[in-house]
This record gives structure tokens, sequence and C-alpha cells, in this order.
């Protein structure tokens, strides 16, 4: 049985906006000229829709409300601040910009630990005082059932602390450096990949390194994987931010957004339905001005409930 995770939780944005801080080195985000007010509302309408349409697939959801202060523009984002393991441990990740590590909340971390058998909570922010970076599941893609980790390398995802990561959880680390159309590297492996039981979204076009990408390549194939490679093009669509959820009845999903969706081929789509059931969500002011898609909206939960 793969490990897929039945809840996730999100977090309904209270002051989504552009953050100039995380832009240096993220080319997906976008400043556009509507009011800050305006893409605020836009964005919490998006958000709301995706929760509803997850409900509705009998997806268990846990909301947490955004706090308005501090200003937090990416808080719908909490898998890169945190992410949960299936032996039960709760990891705080060290993050690049430094007005995302606001976004850090105890109080949601002791809800978790109340509602759930929380092994342990580990906390690796102090690697951010040595500009060591590794944002959750954004920079890396875990095969639980494998016990690999994939990840490509850049400002935030800092190789020997991911091997330390790897290590002390008793994972191998599979890393690669990948760049963009234009070479410029991209910023967190969810954007180029994305595993789900029995196959792989993958730009393979993005790991120029030819021995790197064979590894990848066999690798997956090795543990089960069907190969379903994306463009740059379709990177630029989010079609490498999906994530595989499972509803209460035990059936497979894959959450993806409207542009992703519109951007694979109707082969693509049907090699993927024979995995899973894909389900679009519009979320296209979040995508435009975030810089982040529907995997990066929704942290997995794989703890065990009390």
């Amino acid at each position: 049985m793969s490990t897929i995770a039945s809840t996730i939780l999100m977090v309904r944005p209270a002051s989504f906006g552009f953050n100039s801080e995380t832009s240096a080195n993220n080319v997906f985000q976008s400043k556009i000229s509507t009011p800050a007010t305006e893409i605020q509302q836009k964005a919490v309408a998006e958000f709301d829709a995706f929760v509803k349409q997850l409900r509705k697939n009998k997806i268990t959801v846990i909301v947490v409300e955004d706090t308005t202060e501090p200003v937090k523009p990416d808080a719908v984002f909490p898998n890169n601040w945190f992410s949960t393991m299936p032996d039960g441990k709760v990891i705080v990740y060290p993050m690049f910009a430094s007005n995302r590590r606001i976004e850090k909340r105890d109080d949601m971390l002791q809800d978790l630990t109340h509602q759930y058998k929380v092994l342990d909570v580990e906390d690796w922010s102090e690697f951010e005082a040595d500009h060591m970076f590794l944002e959750g599941t954004g920079s890396m893609i875990m095969d639980h059932d494998n016990k690999l980790i994939y990840a490509c390398l850049s400002d935030r995802t800092n190789k020997s602390l991911l091997q330390k990561f790897a290590f002390a959880h008793g994972y191998k680390a599979i890393t690669f450096n990948a760049t963009d159309e234009n070479k410029f590297p991209v910023y967190h492996t969810n954007v180029i990949m994305h595993l789900g039981d029995g196959y792989a979204v993958v730009c393979m076009d993005s790991i120029r390194e030819e021995t790197e990408r064979i590894a990848v390549q066999q690798l997956l194939i090795a543990s089960g994987h069907e190969i379903i490679p994306i463009t740059f093009e379709q990177v630029r669509a989010y079609a490498g931010n999906m994530l595989q959820v499972q509803s209460d009845e035990g059936k497979k999903f894959t959450i993806l957004s409207k542009s992703a969706f519109d951007s694979l081929t109707q082969e693509q789509k049907r090699i993927l339905s024979i995995h899973t059931n894909l389900l679009p969500m519009n979320i296209e002011t979040i995508e435009t001005v975030g810089g982040g898609s529907v995997r990066c909206m929704m942290a997995e939960i794989f703890l065990e409930g009390k």
C-alpha cells in the first residue's frame, strides 16, 4: 500500500500578496496592478472554492485561519515551513526568506499534537543562522515507501543539510541540478517533479547533466514509477506542482491547478487517469501573484489520530 495522505492542512490567507523578498529567486511570481485588497479577496475566494471541492470529494481538510498580524503574504503555502512524516514526526524547516519565517506558528504545531499522536517535533530552524535552507516539501520530493528524497539544489535547498536530514530519517537523498529554459536555477523541486502511486511527472529537460538525468530516470523506474515527462512550458503552467491524496473512501485523487490541467496533452491526461483521478482547481490569482500552486497550499498530515 502506497503512503498517500487522506488528511491535508491548509492555511486560509489573511494578507495574501506579492512578496518581493521571495521574488529574488522565484521567477513564477508576477507583480500585477490589481489593488491589494482585491488580490486578497480573490485569493480567499479561490482558497474557499478549493477547500469546498476537496470536501465534496470526501478529502479531509483542516483549515487554519491565518493571523492578520504580523502580515504574511505567503501564509497560504504552509508546506515550506512544516511537514509531517509517516513515522509520527512533525518537522519545522529553515526558510530562505526572513519574512517567511514568521509563518511558523507554535499554536498550529500544538493543535496537531493535541489532535494526533505526535512522536516528536523536530525544529531545524537553527540552520537559518548559517544560511542553510531546506524548504520542506517544496525542496524535497519524498518517496516514503522507498525511503528516497529527490531534490534539486538551489538557494533554498542546501545539499549538506539535505543529506543530514535524509540520514536522520533513514532516507537516501538523490540530488541534482535543475534549470529552467533560460538556464535559471529551479528554486523548488516541486515545480518540476511530482510523485504519485505508480507514476512520476517530471520535467526531464530541466536536469541538464546527463548522468544526473539518467540516475533520476533509472531510480524512478526501478521504484515502480511510470515517467510522464513534461515540458518547460508545462512547468510554467504548474504541471509539475501536483499532489496525490486519497478520499475517506480510499479513492485516489491528484490535485492540480486548472492552468496545469489545461497545459497537459490528451495523452498525458490519459496516462495519468490510468493511475489516478485528476481534480483541477482554479487558483489563478494565487499562482500569478504568489508564484506557487496547489501542491504548495497543502501540507499532508500522515499522523495517526488520537
